[in-house]
């Protein structure tokens, strides 16, 4: 069986059992979603997405198991074969915590190299090591819920008091996203840098990404900012 094929058919088995909380194909996309799988395998991307995966897991799984107690630190690699999805890499929790890093097939098409490729998957890692989606999930809460009591300390009609635990929900959130990016840009460079990678010239990517302006509801970091942060971690690291 080729290897677009086969990818194919684990990404629709895992899809139908369950087992893995990934995107579903649309009805009528698989045609779409094949010939992607073989434009992926024909660049040499596929590949490159496997190359990366067998250096990086291993040794993320070590760093995890070393920095933290109690977590699940198994970590499973999912490639979102959507024809429709844009460049994305995100981190999902299955029914036994067990942390799950889905790429779209669409950023295998978008990264130029295999050292962008690492450093977003080491971004992901990151993520679930530092513990920044329940911590992120707490302080939301925590936002919210004072926000709330404040309101009917004052007198807030109920419609007043969820409003402001809305608002106070989304400064908690503004307040430590960023830091949690670059958090988790830091520990994703020093996991990649250890696999035999280049992050200096995997930041680069950050470059092409779409910056997010600065506005009252961006949640990460200029994309420039990120790169340079990256750099001068790992000028240390040399």
């Amino acid at each position: 069986m080729p290897r677009s094929a086969l990818f194919l058919a684990l990404f629709v088995a895992a899809c139908a059992s369950g087992g893995d909380p990934v995107v579903r194909l649309p009805p009528g996309q698989e045609a779409e979603a094949r010939a992607m799988m073989q434009d992926l395998e024909q660049t040499g991307a596929l590949a490159r997405f496997h190359d990366v995966i067998t250096r990086m897991v291993p040794l993320a799984e070590g760093e995890c198991r070393a920095r933290t107690s109690g977590v699940n630190c198994g970590l499973h690699v999912m490639l979102d074969i959507s024809p429709d999805e844009p460049p994305n890499a995100y981190q999902l929790l299955d029914r036994n915590d067990r942390p799950v890093i889905v790429f779209t097939a669409s950023l295998l098409q978008d990264v130029r190299n295999a050292d962008e490729l690492a450093l977003v998957l080491g971004h992901e890692v990151a993520h679930h090591i530092l513990g920044h989606v329940s911590h992120s999930r707490d302080m939301i809460r925590e936002g919210a819920l004072l926000s709330g009591m404040q309101a009917a300390v004052h007198g807030a009609s109920t419609e007043e008091r969820h409003a402001a635990e809305m608002r106070g929900a989304l400064r908690s959130m503004l307040r430590y996203s960023k830091q949690f990016e670059f958090q988790a840009d830091e520990l994703g460079t020093v996991i990649s840098h250890r696999a035999g990678f280049d992050p200096v010239r995997g930041a680069e990517y950050f470059v092409r990404m779409k910056s997010p302006r600065n506005r009252f509801l961006v949640t990460h970091p200029p994309n420039r900012a990120r790169r340079e942060a990256v750099r001068r971690l790992a000028g240390r690291l040399e």
